[in-house]
């Protein structure tokens, strides 16, 4: 569903998918090719929020912040990520449950499954970080790379099944 906040409507990109299931309010964007799953909330009413090129926010998925939030593209939000930051760079990952309490993920990141990053963290660009509270564990390699970059297509081509589908 999609809804106007104080009379700003969020603005789809043609190219994306937005699960008829997902709940997307005020100002937002979402570009090319990005993807909204059912039981996704996507709540611009305290900022706006932007959903890179190529981006999947995945089922049961929130995107909240208390000021503008801007992920960015070729990024996966898995299932049941509550994500409050401010930035999320390009080619991130962040893992099934995990909870983004604000502040900024650098590119080429991985949170694992069930991580919690503190509000205020810096999470330097090709970090993997994992525990509650999150921690740095090391920098992620080639395969971890391959691995998003996997996702982020597999998730294209599913939204891609899915808008054709849709449209039969």
């Amino acid at each position: 569903m999609l809804r106007p906040f104080r009379g700003v409507w969020p603005q789809i990109d043609q190219s994306a998918y937005v699960s008829e299931f997902a709940y997307v309010i005020g100002d937002v964007e979402v570009h090319a090719n990005a993807s909204i799953w059912p039981g996704a909330v996507i709540r611009a009413d305290m900022g706006k929020i932007v959903i890179g090129e190529n981006t999947c926010i995945q089922d049961n998925s929130t995107v909240h912040a208390d000021r503008d939030c801007q992920i960015g593209p070729n990024s996966a939000v898995g299932h049941n990520v509550l994500c409050h930051a401010d930035t999320v760079g390009s080619f991130v990952l962040i893992g099934s449950g995990s909870t983004v309490n604000g502040g900024t993920i650098g590119d080429y990141c991985i949170i694992g499954s069930g991580a919690v990053i503190l509000e205020g963290a810096e999470i330097p660009s090709y970090s993997m970080v994992t525990g509650v509270p999150g921690k740095i564990q090391g920098k992620i390699r080639e395969r971890h790379i391959q691995l998003i970059r996997g996702v982020v297509e597999d998730y294209i081509e599913k939204a891609r099944i899915y808008r054709s589908d849709a449209s039969a």
